[in-house]
């Protein structure tokens, strides 16, 4: 498994506490910056992130900020990715098995280094269930598409 990942400045020790976390897991890691704690834009980090996955250069992506919500909505706007923005281990979990989420999302001054690891292993270690929610998903992606969708029964 390949991961890719990114944060904006606010973020930055805390994309690199992730990184270790996930070489111990023996996991390749894709650092897409930023590469110091200057100041800089969370869009970029996003982006670079959400390109990766939707490229195939990743399996799956994360991306930090401050909240988490800035980065994870760049990261959102990239065709075909389906970014979740979370601070719970419960919500990371239920975004891979519910709505394959292939980003997740959160905040280095919402959750500290030990919650963060406990929510990257939430999302890492739980697949896709398919079934039910494979239906809610592909509405996702024709809204992606920019098709309008319907309830369905």
């Amino acid at each position: 498994m390949k991961i890719a990942i990114g944060s904006d400045h606010a973020a930055y020790e805390l994309k690199e506490i992730i990184i270790q976390h996930l070489k111990d897991r023996g996991i390749e890691v894709l650092d897409l910056g930023t590469h110091s704690p200057e100041r800089t834009h969370y869009p970029v980090y996003g982006q670079r992130v959400g390109k990766a996955v939707a490229n195939g250069d990743a399996d799956l992506g994360i991306t930090i900020c401050g909240t988490g919500i800035g980065i994870g909505i760049s990261a959102g706007k990239v065709k075909g990715i389906r970014a979740a923005i979370v601070s719970d281990t419960y919500s990371a979990r239920m975004a891979r098995q519910h709505n394959n989420a292939n980003v997740l999302s959160f905040g280095a001054r919402v959750v500290g280094p030990g919650l963060a690891e406990d929510i990257v292993d939430s999302f890492l270690d739980h697949e896709f269930e398919g079934g039910r929610h494979a239906t809610r998903v592909d509405l996702i992606a024709d809204i992606d598409a920019g098709e309008d969708i319907t309830e369905m029964s």
